[in-house]
């Protein structure tokens, strides 16, 4: 029962972090899409701000040794690469 219960808070970690990886990129989205340019600094500082806060989360999270290390640095990399992937399609506009 106690490994269950280990899995299943390890499970809701992850899917925290990635709610919350969801929400920035959702957040950055409608920033850019009826707000600022991404060559904003308002943007810049937003992005920075989240993503830092994010960092700071996972962090945590590995240290309380509910998601593994190389899990959260995978859930930052994704995030990254699809906010590049916006700004990329953004830029093009």
């Amino acid at each position: 029962m106690a490994a269950e219960t280990v899995v299943n808070h390890r499970e809701k970690a992850y899917a925290l972090l990635k709610t919350d990886a969801d929400k920035i990129l959702k957040l950055i989205k409608v920033q850019m899409d009826n707000l600022t340019m991404p060559q904003c600094p308002l943007y810049e500082e937003v992005l920075d701000t989240q993503m830092f806060g994010l960092s700071r989360e996972i962090d945590f999270a590995v240290r309380l040794g509910l998601i593994e290390e190389n899990n959260g640095k995978e859930l930052l990399d994704t995030l990254e690469r699809q906010l590049s992937t916006l700004h990329e399609s953004s830029v093009k506009k």
